[in-house]
């Protein structure tokens, strides 16, 4: 795991050490994603600099160092991620190329990527890598250079034009480091980060800086560069593809056939994931995911694998017993971190340095949290992120159809009466009350905060659509370009109807989106950027473009099952715990924000909601703000979320004195 950064300008006329000069300040702010070296490529005539930070993986020797060139002298690649698969790739490439490769120089997967662009060319290439990746290569005889993220969006990569110059990174840190940057805030942008706490690609906060697409690749051609164009990034792996085609090809086995082949991929992509030549251990939640894949470390490990959860003092929060259980039952070596309010809430000054656009996820600060305790005993660890996206697991999965099916009979005036009924209860009142029926309630009907939960179907009972419903509990400010001044909310994959599959079912049409929007959007990015923070690897297991294929021709009953998601995943768990260890209810990875604002928070955001500070730098309406902040801390109404959005912006802003 790497950070990488580079610019092009054939233009410029700027000397090697000028360009080296750049690129090495340009890649040193990267220094957290790679503390084990570093290095440089230039050529000056071409106007080409990369920069590399490396976090040594695999090959630990000097021979794994970029940028790397390859064999033959026609490609250089920055690259940052791993492929599972590249043993086997060597193998084939010794059979098919023979003396064209030579001797291989070391065994990192570096090398193998070059090798495989350079034999099979790099569209061929990309269909038989199997990980997470984003690189940059440059073609010596076409002077062209590539952009190239991975199908899922583990990795990220942003780029753009500033001035003349090509510009791109691992992180926008590195681009704002190029003495060409105008870091002029993109106010559309900034909707979007009040209506899904996230800056959705490919956009970014920055104007004219944009991220690229998961499974897509940028080509600059020498023409293009020259003639300073912006050219439109290409796919090579389309998850629309995938989704349509696999529900047109629906696996045709029985049930039995369905656990078998999920757990074989599953244990597959486990097993490629686990090769390391640094320690290794797990995220462990005690749910679904987490346990799934720590049972199928455990089982092709012959040491205990060292597994790691963080845990609160407040028990609507905390998931760590449940962990312990599933770690005492697999035999793992367990690790479990219980914090205060006061070492979460430490972390807030830390945010705007490791996000470095604005991100307002709460659950970043216990995720940062576990990544600095997993460090302290081992360089990667795999998660269980992705379950969720690819077997139903979210609640809105199958709450959305089945509320939607309920009241769709109802007029919209009447559901309107009944949403302001519903939101003049406060959520704490919700709560007191459910609190005396839940222990009659059957356990799949338990539930996490239900005065939060029935605040949100409140806000999108007047929906007038399912699609509309769907988008209202996607959205946290309802109307974003309101609070924003000057600015138009700008479309995105889910307002674009032509990104939506041909699905016959909504609950499927929804699960796709939340795959190629939350997962990579804000998913993925606060994991990567936590553990990044901490020069730590994290890899994703449920990833593997093979696992996410596979789940993609299952009929929708092999996922959602008498009103809960992952019935197919839950099966192949069920084989190595016993199902009364993990059939509790879903907790999340939360932070009580909404009681720490009205509390030791509330200084803190005071400051930074003053309504002179906010009439001042332009951004927002303080009105609305205001208002809210307000009534949150009244007690009347949780505004948790809608406020933590302006806080984030409000923090980073003021970090990075724009």
């Amino acid at each position: 795991m790497c950070g990488f950064a580079g610019l092009v300008n054939a233009r410029s006329g700027q000397t090697a050490d000028a360009l080296r000069a750049v690129v090495q300040r340009m890649a040193d702010t990267l220094v957290h994603r790679g503390p084990d070296d570093s290095g440089v490529w230039v050529d000056a005539e071409a106007g080409i600099a990369l920069g590399h930070r490396r976090l040594s993986i695999i090959d630990l020797s000097h021979v794994g160092h970029q940028p790397m060139v390859s064999v033959g002298g026609r490609y250089i690649i920055a690259y940052n991620g791993e492929i599972y698969n590249h043993p086997a790739l060597r193998r084939r490439l010794e059979l098919e190329a023979g003396n064209r490769l030579s001797r291989w120089r070391g065994h990192s997967d570096t090398e193998t990527v070059l090798a495989a662009i350079e034999v099979w060319g790099l569209g061929n290439a990309l269909e038989q890598f199997i990980g997470m990746f984003a690189f940059a290569l440059w073609d010596r005889q076409k002077r062209a250079l590539y952009l190239v993220r991975d199908r899922l969006g583990i990795k990220p990569l942003y780029y753009g034009w500033e001035r003349g110059s090509f510009l791109f990174g691992s992180e926008l840190k590195a681009i704002k480091a190029h003495p060409a940057f105008d870091s002029v805030i993109c106010r559309d942008a900034l909707t979007l980060l009040l209506r899904h706490n996230c800056i959705s690609a490919p956009y970014s906060i920055y104007q004219n800086i944009f991220k690229l697409l998961p499974g897509y690749f940028l080509h600059l051609s020498h023409e293009d560069i020259v003639k300073r164009r912006k050219v439109k990034p290409q796919p090579y792996w389309r998850s629309k593809e995938v989704a349509e085609n696999g529900q047109r090809d629906i696996f045709n086995g029985d049930e039995i056939d369905a656990v078998s082949q999920l757990d074989f991929l599953l244990r597959d992509a486990v097993k490629l994931q686990m090769v390391s030549d640094v320690p290794l251990g797990m995220f462990l939640s005690g749910g679904v995911d987490s346990s799934t894949i720590v049972a199928m470390m455990q089982a092709q490990s012959s040491q205990p694998i060292k597994t790691f959860t963080i845990g609160f003092k407040d028990r609507s929060y905390n998931e760590a017993e449940q962990a312990k259980e599933v770690a005492n039952h697999l035999g793992t070596d367990h690790a479990e971190l219980y914090v205060t309010p006061e070492q979460t809430m430490a972390v807030i000054p830390k945010l705007p340095t490791l996000y470095d656009e604005p991100f307002a996820d709460a659950s970043q600060i216990p995720t940062f949290l576990i990544s600095e305790f997993a460090r302290q005993y081992v360089t990667v660890s795999l998660s269980g992120d992705g379950g969720d996206e690819l077997f139903g697991g979210y609640n809105r999965h199958f709450w959305v159809k089945n509320i939607w099916d309920k009241i769709r009979w109802i007029p919209e005036l009447l559901r309107s009466q009944m949403s302001q009924r519903l939101r003049s209860i406060t959520s704490q009142r919700w709560d007191s009350v459910y609190s005396l029926v839940e222990p009659l309630l059957p356990m799949k009907f338990r539930t996490r905060l239900p005065g939060e939960k029935l605040h949100k179907l409140a806000e999108v009972l007047p929906a007038n659509s399912i699609e509309a419903m769907y988008y209202g509990l996607t959205s946290h400010w309802k109307e974003p370009a309101r609070v924003v001044l000057n600015a138009i909310e700008p479309p995105t994959i889910l307002t674009d109807r032509n990104c939506c599959p041909d699905l016959s079912d909504f609950i499927h049409r929804m699960m796709y989106l939340d795959l190629i929007t939350y997962l990579p959007d804000d998913i993925l990015v606060k994991v990567d950027r936590a553990s990044m923070g901490v020069s730590l690897e994290t890899r994703v297991p449920l990833l593997d473009h093979r696992v996410v294929e596979f789940a993609w021709r299952l009929p929708l009953s092999m996922k959602v099952r008498n009103g809960q998601g992952k019935w197919l995943l839950r099966q192949v768990l069920y084989q190595y715990v016993p199902k009364e260890l993990v059939e509790r209810p879903k907790s999340g990875f939360g932070i009580p924000i909404d009681s720490w604002l009205r509390g030791p928070l509330r200084d803190w955001a005071e400051s930074l909601l003053d309504e002179r500070h906010l009439k001042n730098e332009r951004f927002f309406d303080p009105a609305l703000i205001r208002r809210k902040w307000t009534e949150h801390l009244s007690g009347k109404r949780n505004w948790q979320y809608h406020l933590w959005d302006i806080l984030m912006f409000q923090a980073w802003k003021e970090y990075n004195n724009v």
